[in-house]
């Protein structure tokens, strides 16, 4: 089944150009069944470029999804137009009384930025304790993992040195788990980030299970048991040039950046790289929409279930 989308979204052509079946609201109105209804809050500033690589993850399963986009603020975008957002996103208040099967919430340049200074925090910290009442499961990517572990969890914000940046082969340790069902052993994924996910401090501080990590990275993927919370701590929707992308922006800022792990063929930025996480990435999103959404989520999604503890 595809997911569901505004007819005007410019995710509809770029999608349809990669064999990806989606569905305008126009045409699903025609169908009598009851899609999924998920939510996206796009914390990161190129809003367009990062709903065509969630969308592509969210339309490789066989259920029916009505995107819903998000928004934190409504404040000037420098990196998307401001037509854009006003006709394809939402702001909170007009959604806070409604209930969602799922929430992606994506990540945000903010690594070295403390909590307090982060100018939407207060936001933030509505929509997750909002969630808990009104959204079956919710997904977190990248910096989203660490904002999360920080309300959810009083977790304070920990920052490596030096950014990691690359491929990284990660550990998948339990096989059996729903989420990772499917996965093979050893599997590889993209990270860009300054934020830390020490595997001891997730086991000591947290009552989640980590199902997949690596020696390089720390804790990349863990779960509640209850299926309401999932956290991926590296960027599995990222296309295969949005690495090469931040490492030349960066290089042009004068930044002097570290040059990715394991992406560039010959660690030579000048060749084009290919992207090899992307079986994975498809994997780990049409497991969540199964096993954490559609298997546990309510018909009538006014039956939503109690708070998280």
């Amino acid at each position: 089944m595809p997911i569901r989308v505004l007819d005007e979204l410019p995710a509809v052509n770029f999608l349809r150009n990669e064999n990806v079946f989606v569905m305008t609201t126009s045409r699903a109105s025609t169908q009598e069944i009851r899609p999924l209804k998920v939510l996206i809050l796009n914390l990161m500033p190129k809003k367009i470029e990062t709903e065509n690589q969630f969308l592509r993850l969210l339309s490789n399963s066989p259920l029916q999804i009505d995107i819903q986009l998000l928004r934190i603020d409504s404040h000037e975008s420098k990196n998307t137009p401001a037509q854009h957002l006003n006709t394809f996103y939402c702001d909170f208040e007009d959604i806070q009384d409604q209930n969602y099967d799922g929430l992606v919430v994506t990540g945000a340049p903010l690594g070295l930025v403390d909590f307090s200074d982060v100018v939407y925090w207060p936001q933030i910290a509505r929509i997750l304790q909002w969630s808990k009442d009104h959204v079956t499961s919710t997904l977190f990517v990248c910096w989203a993992v660490q904002a999360a572990l920080n309300i959810l969890y009083d977790i304070p914000k920990m920052t490596r040195q030096v950014k990691l940046a690359g491929v990284y082969q990660h550990n998948t340790l339990k096989p059996h788990a729903l989420l990772t069902r499917g996965f093979d052993e050893t599997f590889l994924a993209p990270h860009s980030r300054y934020a830390d996910f020490p595997t001891d401090v997730i086991r000591r501080y947290t009552d989640l299970e980590i199902l997949a990590e690596s020696e390089q990275t720390g804790a990349y993927l863990f779960a509640s048991k209850d299926k309401r919370l999932a956290f991926v701590t590296g960027h599995p929707e990222y296309d295969a040039l949005t690495l090469a992308g931040e490492y030349h922006r960066d290089l042009a800022a004068g930044l002097d950046p570290l040059l990715p792990v394991n992406y560039f063929p010959d660690d030579n930025p000048d060749l084009t790289p290919k992207a090899s996480w992307r079986s994975h990435g498809h994997l780990l999103f049409a497991n969540w929409l199964n096993y954490y959404v559609y298997q546990i989520t309510p018909f009538d999604l006014r039956n939503m279930n109690p708070t998280i503890d």
